[in-house]
């Protein structure tokens, strides 16, 4: 085999004869997540490169990546089914927000919480990214493939791709290779409902469903095994909600904007001051009343929500590493 994108087969001298293939679940999950690992990376030459170092820089291309999932202007996105992947809307202000944490000089001061945002972040787009670019690309087979996701079983060229990544030791353990599907199958459930809909309340109210199915995935699936229940990020997770470390902590909130924050305080959720973060319940009653917060701002302020995630979907490239030593490489693709 040479690319893991192509399968080879003997020819043969018959005139127009062909021969035809079959691209196992396994083999197709391993393409996929070549996606996930070329959008985080410098390339050098045509079939090498290395994940690009400054955090920050990632978490932009991964809002961007975002972004560009619910603009359908991502590869095998489809124009006409704008709205599906409603998710992705507000995960690119999430990754934004991570962005901001990351760039905000009061954070690296803390390391296990530096770099316990930039473990995250990443780990859930490169499961979070497969799903949708499966989808995309391969619909006919989802219902198939979901359930065969399986990191530990990739063909071999992608699979040391995969040993290449930042924190792969303790991260492919703590969210199962990235095989759990249940809340992407109902998520994925209601992206079909909302693609054969046609009534905007009805689509509308399936689309907050979908989202919720899909924040269950991102916080209990892929970032409450993987950093939160890290006794070292939540130790220090705790300590800044003491009063006088709090005053001098970044404030925890969403702002509904391009920019790190929104000076309408309409336009962003701040976290309740009862929020215990590294609580998986607590957290998600924030999430929910953000979700809803987005939710309006998405019908009633349609086009600077527009205007902000298009904003977003420009930093696909981003990359202010020039002048830094380039990381570890990332095994040819």
């Amino acid at each position: 085999m040479g690319a893991p994108d192509k399968i080879q087969s003997q020819t043969n001298t018959v005139d127009r004869s062909s021969k035809e293939l079959h691209c196992d679940c396994n083999l197709m999950w391993s393409m996929i997540q070549q996606m996930s690992t070329k959008r985080l990376c410098k390339l050098h030459g045509r079939n090498e490169g290395s994940i690009i170092p400054v955090y920050s820089d990632r978490a932009r291309r991964i809002s961007a990546t975002y972004a560009r999932f619910y603009l359908e202007t991502e590869q095998y996105g489809d124009a006409s089914k704008k709205g599906r992947f409603y998710w992705m809307a507000l995960g690119a202000f999430a990754s934004k927000t991570v962005a901001c944490s990351l760039d905000d000089l009061r954070v690296p001061i803390i390391d296990p919480v530096f770099k316990g945002l930039a473990k995250g972040n990443l780990w859930l787009f490169y499961d979070i990214s497969g799903w949708h670019w499966y989808y995309t690309r391969f619909r006919s087979s989802f219902d198939q493939c979901v359930s065969c996701r399986d990191a530990s079983a990739y063909i071999k060229p992608v699979k040391d791709q995969v040993a290449s990544y930042p924190w792969k030791d303790e991260a492919l353990g703590k969210i199962k290779n990235m095989h759990e599907h249940g809340y992407i199958v109902e998520g994925f459930s209601l992206v079909k409902q909302i693609e054969e809909n046609d009534d905007p309340t009805t689509k509308r109210a399936l689309q907050l469903q979908h989202l919720l199915a899909i924040a269950n995935h991102e916080q209990g699936v892929i970032l409450q095994p993987l950093i939160y229940d890290d006794p070292s990020f939540s130790r220090w997770v705790k300590v800044q909600r003491l009063p006088l470390i709090n005053m001098a902590s970044p404030e925890l909130r969403l702002a509904f904007s391009s920019a790190c924050d929104a000076k309408d305080e309409q336009k962003k959720s701040v976290a309740p001051s009862t929020t215990i973060l590294e609580n998986f319940k607590s957290r998600m009653e924030w999430i929910t009343k953000a979700a809803n917060i987005f939710h309006d701002l998405m019908q009633r302020q349609a086009p600077y929500m527009e205007e902000q995630i298009n904003a977003m979907a420009g930093w696909v490239e981003m990359d202010q590493s020039e002048n830094i030593p380039a990381p570890m490489g990332i095994p040819p693709f």
